[in-house]
C-alpha cells in the first residue's frame, strides 16, 4: 500500500540524523498541492526536529510541489535534482537548506 503524505511526515522525526544537523536553526515549510494537498513545516533546532501541520509565519526555506511528486522524491522514485530542474519542485529562501535536508533524514 502506498504511503500517504501524513504518514511520510509522521516518519520524519524517526528518520532524523541529529549529528548531520550541526548547529542548524531553521524552519522548512512544505506547501503541497494535488491529491494530498496540505501544508507542513519542520522546526530544526538544537539537533532536534519538530514536525507540524500548517503554515509557519517565518520559514527559512519553502518547498512547493505536487504531493505525488514530493512522495516520489522522498521514496527514491524521482531524483530530487531532476525534479527541481523540471520545475516539479520550487524552492524559496535558503536554497542550501534543501541540500542539507537530504543529508539530515534517512527514510528506509
Amino acid at each position: 500500500m502506498a504511503i500517504t503524505i501524513e504518514e511520510l511526515f509522521e516518519k520524519l522525526p524517526g528518520a532524523f540524523i541529529p549529528e548531520k544537523a550541526g548547529d542548524l536553526d531553521a524552519v522548512i515549510q512544505f506547501e503541497l498541492s494535488g491529491e494530498e494537498a496540505s501544508d507542513w513545516y519542520l522546526v530544526i533546532k538544537d539537533k532536534t526536529v519538530k514536525v507540524e501541520k500548517g503554515k509557519h509565519e517565518s520559514a527559512t526555506m519553502t518547498l512547493s510541489s505536487d504531493s505525488q511528486d514530493y512522495k516520489d522524491i522522498v521514496t527514491g522514485k524521482t531524483n530530487p535534482m531532476n525534479a527541481f530542474m523540471q520545475g516539479k519542485v520550487k524552492l524559496q529562501g535558503n536554497l542550501n537548506l534543501a541540500m542539507k535536508f537530504a543529508e539530515m533524514f534517512k527514510l528506509s
